[in-house]
Formats: structure tokens, sequence, C-alpha cells
């Protein structure tokens, strides 16, 4: 019986000392310094603020599965979309592609203000590698805060690596 106690407090040592050393696995990370209402980011090492009344985030959930769409837009005709589909389950990290998941995706877009037929769109995931990561840090019920970055790309006109970004974004 001794050795039964002993047994069972080891054991009981050891699952606290490991719960209390772990690390999260869904770590949101921090939520990015980016303005309320807007979304930042480094294009190709320039930068990026979208304009708060062109910037949104919706929240949808249908029969069991939640999405999250993001879309950050200037007033010069750039636009970056974040997008995690059916898979949305809060505060946590979403990668961009890797093999078979394609529910959360990025794009990058530039609309010649001027013409605004001609655009070019640069979007991730574009092969079956992980071409980034989107973390939400914090949500409730009226906005939704983390980072992200991604490689994208366009047949036509190579790639964009979007750098450093944040969201402090309101749910529509």
């Amino acid at each position: 019986m001794k050795t039964f106690k002993k047994s069972i407090l080891i054991l009981m040592a050891v699952v606290a000392v490991s719960l209390t050393s772990c690390k999260k696995d869904d770590d949101g990370g921090g939520g990015g310094s980016t303005a309320s209402g807007t979304v930042s980011a480094k294009v190709n090492g320039s930068g990026y603020t979208s304009d708060v009344l062109l910037t949104s985030a919706i929240l949808t959930n249908s029969n069991g599965t939640s999405s999250l769409l993001i879309s950050a837009n200037t007033m010069n005709g750039k636009n970056i979309t974040l997008s995690i589909m059916s898979f949305f389950d809060g505060v946590g990290t979403y990668n961009i592609g890797g093999g078979a998941n394609v529910f959360t995706s990025a794009s990058y877009t530039e609309v010649d203000i001027a013409n605004p037929t001609n655009q070019k769109t640069w979007v991730a995931p574009y092969d079956e590698t992980v071409a980034g990561e989107i973390k939400v840090s914090e949500i409730t019920d009226t906005f939704v805060k983390g980072t992200f970055y991604f490689n994208a790309k366009s047949d036509i006109d190579g790639t964009r690596e979007i750098t450093e970004g944040s969201f402090n974004v309101n749910l529509q």
C-alpha cells in the first residue's frame, strides 16, 4: 500500500509540473499595435494602413461552424483580405495553406483608381506549403484583434510579401 501511495504522489507531481510548464498550443500571440478599426502591415517593405471607414470584420455561425472574414481597404485602391472559413474557433493560430488546408486564405489587391477594371491580385496559399499565418489574440462581441503575415503570388505579377501585419477591427 505504501508503494501505491508513493506512486500516486509521484504521478500527481509529474502531472502538476507538466500542466504548469506547457505553453498553450493555440496561443494567439500579441494583438499587434495597429489603431482601432484598422489593419496595418508592410507590403514588400512598404507601409500599409487601411482606412477605418473601409475596414470590417464579419463573423458568421452556421450549422455549428464559424467563419471569420476581414476586409481592409485603403483610399488609394489597395486591399488586404484575411479569411478563416468553416473552422474558426476563436483565439488561436491559423496556418494559411499547408497540404489540404484550403479553409484559411489571404489576398492582397491593388486597383487602379483611374481604371477600376485594371486590378492585380496576389493570393495565398498558392501551392501546398504553408504561406503564412493568422493569429487571433482577442475576440469579443464587438471586435477582433491579432497579427498576420503571408507570402502571396500572382501568375502574372509575381509575388508580394506581407509582413508585420496586425488587425484591430470592429465586428459587423
